[in-house]
């Protein structure tokens, strides 16, 4: 692949200049400079994560990197741990925090990077914040460069990138390393430094998906940790590639075919891509989403139970059929919400992919019965539109011999078809009473505290 990006016309309109323009962007910018609207939808999607990565709380995956963090870390510090209300330094608890957001299933994404920025954004930003007794509005401005650098980096990167390397872990080591240096008061010259340094440790395989691995939540773990500790390092002079995202031998080089240095700098300062990022509604792959919105729609309109289907073709894009095709058979709860035919199945039985029905899947033979009756069928339509859209389309066919289609344009949770604060709210308080680790009282003093972020005169603890 390496050999191929070299030879990529696309890249040939490379001015070398990219990298340094992200930079400048994000070193430079204000809270005074970001529209209302991308204000308030950033304190959404923080509120959003919150929810994420309480649920975390207890899960296996989650433990381990906590027992991790407990030998390598120090035991005090002024960054929190949420899932267990332990203080550490900024580094051991972006790590923990940013594996326990993404272990649901349920934070946010951006459709045309194909990118989850929440999940490597707030842990690195939320940790530098309380270790530097910085104000709400310095972190909300910290989260948004973030965001749109991180963004950026995902679409630049492309759909070849994302057939092998899972574009949270690379393009969000760069995205939590802007994060940090705008907290850090890094200037221009030298948050090219960190994005440097973030960009030669970007990694992420997407491998485990046939082995029911944990590598999902390292892949956050490490984006959220390394680029973190890019920034801290540039601060103190340490030096990185000033081209790593465009160079001969950079991450587009290395890792992409079909990148686009155009989308790096893509109206920086006027297009806010906060604003197009996704929440998640159902607790799977988001590449499952669109098919089981559309599924839901036929279920409902002719009121069918899971026995009233015979079969279930999802028209996907190709990206689906690239993440969800290598599993055949969970084996566990996580490897689960990576199958279209459990997600489906689900739906088919419950009209719900949530936390519960997944909790319960290997154990729901209603459910599993789908693992033969769900096929995916590349759509030519459907591949068109993504990753710019996520068309759901689905074909169901009833034991009776009917045949129902069903087709979804923007599912639950796009920006055109978006939740309230009223149902995220809802979410959040979902997500934390099912980790456990706060009680209803607990819930109750952490949700003004969230949706309070951007006024707080120092973040301090939220918990």
């Amino acid at each position: 692949m390496a050999a191929e990006a070299l030879k990529n016309p696309a890249m040939a309109g490379a001015t070398g200049e990219e990298s340094a323009a992200l930079a400048a962007f994000a070193s430079a910018l204000r809270y005074e400079d970001i529209p209302q609207p991308v204000i308030d939808r950033t304190v959404d999607f923080f509120v959003d994560w919150a929810g994420s990565t309480l649920s975390g709380a207890g899960q296996r995956a989650i433990v381990a990197l906590q027992k991790f963090a407990e030998t390598m870390g120090p035991t005090d510090g002024r960054s929190e741990i949420l899932v267990s209300r332990k203080m550490t330094s900024p580094l051991f608890a972006a790590l923990v925090n940013a594996a326990a957001s993404h272990i649901s299933e349920q934070d946010d994404v951006h459709n045309g990077s194909v990118f989850h920025p929440a999940a490597v954004v707030f842990p690195a930003a939320l940790a530098t914040a309380q270790h530097a007794g910085a104000s709400g509005r310095d972190f909300i401005a910290a989260s948004v460069a973030g965001y749109e650098v991180g963004i950026r980096v995902g679409e630049f990167l492309g759909r070849s990138h994302y057939r092998v390397f899972h574009t949270t872990g690379t393009a969000g080591t760069i995205a939590a390393a802007v994060a940090v240096g705008r907290l850090l008061g890094l200037d221009g010259a030298t948050m090219l430094h960190a994005i440097g340094s973030a960009g030669t440790q970007a990694a992420g395989l997407w491998e485990f998906l046939r082995d029911a691995a944990d590598s999902k939540q390292l892949h956050t773990a490490k984006a959220a940790a390394d680029g973190l500790t890019a920034a801290f390092l540039a601060k103190d002079g340490f030096t990185g590639a000033k081209r790593i995202l465009e160079g001969k031998q950079g991450m587009a080089a290395g890792m992409s075919s079909d990148a686009d240095p155009a989308k790096l700098v893509d109206r920086l300062g006027s297009r806010w891509t906060v604003l197009e990022t996704s929440f998640k509604y159902h607790a799977s792959c988001r590449h499952t989403h669109p098919a089981a919105d559309a599924l839901l729609q036929v279920i409902e309109a002719h009121d069918l139970a899971a026995a009233d289907i015979a079969g279930i073709v999802a028209h996907v894009h190709q990206g689906a059929i690239d993440v969800l095709g290598p599993v055949v058979d969970p084996v566990t709860v996580h490897q689960a919400k990576f199958s279209m035919p459990a997600t489906l199945g689900l739906v088919a039985a419950h009209r719900r992919a949530g936390m519960a029905e997944f909790d319960a899947y290997l154990a729901d033979d209603a459910a599993r019965a789908f693992l033969s009756r769900v096929e995916m069928k590349l759509d030519p339509e459907v591949d068109a539109a993504y990753p710019n859209r996520w068309i759901g389309k689905v074909s169901v066919t009833t034991t009776s011999g009917k045949t129902f289609d069903g087709r979804v344009d923007e599912p639950k949770g796009d920006p055109g078809n978006t939740l309230s604060r009223e149902e995220i709210d809802a979410k959040t308080r979902r997500l934390a009473s099912y980790g456990k680790s706060l009680d209803a009282p607990g819930i109750d003093r952490l949700m003004p505290r969230l949706w309070s972020i951007a006024e707080r005169n120092e973040v301090g603890r939220l918990i």
